[in-house]
């Protein structure tokens, strides 16, 4: 009998991606599809369409699904062993949302082996180019959404966040009222994950309290859908999005279209996705007090924290791994980019010589602060550059060894401040 192993999934922005581990947490099987690379059908750029506004971002839904259709097919003439797969679950970018056409559940159920996946699922979506995180289309229904709520600090106070343009409540705001016969002729809406699962389910997979609470829908405190925040968005929203379920959740069984296609065990038990950025909480094994800084484009801040504080910045989500607890999400525009724009102005373009210059200066720069905003930030909304002495005077130069301390510095205390406004304790 062939050692048990388990799958995990990630159905992310610019590509599908899967490891088995087995019981020891070994790596034994990856691989991936590049949507672009791989399915270039589907004409997409970075695995999405810029649309002509440069505001509406979305992604085919089908390529998703012949995405896991093709991965399965590498697998299974790699000689991969299905039959060992105990469990699978996964992730899928935060934000995203799917639209299901009424009577998709019949199809879903009975979808044929004989046929890839994306065959019987070609008619199943009333919306085939997906909403996903990079949209910021729907200023009008985060106002609208904000002035029912009594104000942008009370939806953060219900639901974890103020409104944003890429929630999911207000891109299913901005489908109702747009098109209305989309919306009616929609019976099931699900997020990237919850859709990933249903993939593997074969019925429609509820979503989980950690992804759900990206979505200005959902009271963080009492894990059940806000009534004010749906007839806020559209009518009938409860029964299109199902009951949330804690997020370590078992489903069900595997479909048996997977059983009678690629020789999954029928035991195979599908345990619930989440986002991609309450997936790597988990998957960093974080615990109650731990913070982790994730520094690229944008530079990204998650933590565990026990008593939040909702604020206009920043996002409290539940926390995947205790539905009891709950996790800060913060994210800062001005990243990686500013930081090379500053080492390329004061290091000649060389992390070596940026290294040296902040060693070369003390820790709190003798006084000398800098704030760095080359686009407008999300945390805070600003835009600019900032510099004061050690006198609190603004300043309009500093030495290229202060520049970069004063840019290093800035950027970690805001991350600190923000936290804390957040809930967040920093140990003494």
């Amino acid at each position: 009998m062939a050692a048990p192993c388990y799958l995990g999934w990630d159905f992310s922005t610019q590509q599908l991606k899967v490891i088995a581990i087995d019981e020891q947490l070994r790596v034994i099987y990856e691989d991936n599809v590049h949507f672009d690379k791989d399915l270039p059908e589907f004409k997409t750029q970075g695995g999405v369409y810029i649309h002509s506004d440069r505001l509406t971002v979305t992604s085919p839904v089908l390529m998703w699904v012949k995405a896991l259709d093709m991965i399965l097919e590498k697998m299974k003439s790699s000689g991969f062993n299905f039959s060992q797969v105990r469990a699978l679950s996964g992730a899928g970018q935060q934000h995203g949302s799917v639209y299901w056409k009424k009577g998709s559940i019949h199809i879903l159920k009975n979808a044929s082996s004989k046929l890839p996946l994306h065959q019987s699922l070609k008619a199943c979506f009333s919306v085939s180019n997906s909403p996903v995180w990079m949209d910021s289309s729907t200023a009008s229904q985060c106002s609208a959404l904000e002035k029912a709520m009594g104000g942008a600090q009370h939806l953060a106070s219900i639901t974890g966040s103020r409104a944003y343009e890429r929630f999911t409540g207000n891109q299913i705001a901005k489908i109702y009222s747009q098109n209305p016969e989309v919306y009616l002729q929609t019976e099931r809406i699900s997020l990237v994950s919850s859709f990933a699962a249903s993939l593997f389910l074969g019925a429609y997979a509820p979503i989980d309290y950690s992804d759900g609470s990206g979505m200005n829908l959902l009271q963080i405190w009492e894990k059940a859908w806000s009534v004010s925040c749906l007839d806020a968005c559209a009518p009938g929203l409860e029964e299109k999005l199902g009951c949330p379920v804690p997020s370590h959740s078992v489903l069900g069984p595997i479909s048996p279209y997977y059983s009678q296609r690629y020789g999954f065990s029928p035991d195979c038990k599908i345990v619930a996705f989440t986002g991609d950025n309450p997936a790597s909480l988990a998957g960093m094994s974080l615990q109650e007090g731990d913070i982790a800084i994730s520094l690229g484009t944008s530079d990204t801040l998650f933590l565990w924290i026990q008593e939040p504080a909702p604020a206009l910045e920043g996002h409290i989500l539940c926390n995947p791994v205790d539905s009891q607890t709950y996790m800060a999400l913060l994210c800062f525009k001005n990243g990686s980019l500013m930081r090379e724009r500053i080492r390329d102005d004061c290091a000649s373009g060389s992390w070596d010589e940026f290294s040296k210059a902040l060693s070369s200066t003390v820790a709190g720069n003798n006084g000398n602060l800098g704030f760095y905003f080359d686009v407008m930030e999300i945390t805070p909304e600003a835009v600019g550059i900032h510099r004061f002495n050690r006198d609190n005077q603004k300043v309009s130069y500093f030495p290229k060894e202060v520049e970069i301390r004063a840019l290093i510095e800035g950027q970690f205390m805001a991350k600190r401040i923000h936290a804390e406004k957040l809930g967040y304790k920093v140990s003494k």
